[in-house]
């Protein structure tokens, strides 16, 4: 499974900001939540029963799956299938704040 990774597109969607962010999220049909993890901070190996999408606000965050890693940062938008096993961690040494989109 390739990553279906997004990067915020300023032409299309405007000045990148949390608001503009939630609002894109919402209007594509996901539940979202705002987090905020520390420096080093790791989520081992898991999935979920729904499908998400992970939201960068803030910081560095390392996303696994299917052998593909990539560091996600501010506007960056990456799709996780339900059932789809992954890693991730905040990465650098600033915490990270995401947006936990969810589709139920």
């Amino acid at each position: 499974m390739k990553l279906n990774l997004e990067r915020w597109d300023v032409a299309k969607l405007g000045p990148f900001s949390k608001q503009r962010m939630l609002e894109k999220l919402q209007n594509e049909g996901y539940d979202t939540t705002v987090y905020t993890f520390g420096p080093g901070t790791v989520f081992g190996n898991h999935s979920h029963s729904v499908s998400k999408k992970d939201a960068i606000l803030e910081g560095r965050f390392l996303f696994r799956m299917d052998g593909e890693e990539v560091i996600l940062e501010k506007g960056d938008q990456l799709e996780v299938p339900a059932g789809a096993t992954h890693y991730a961690a905040c990465v650098g040494s600033e915490p990270v704040t995401f947006v936990d989109a969810s589709k139920y």
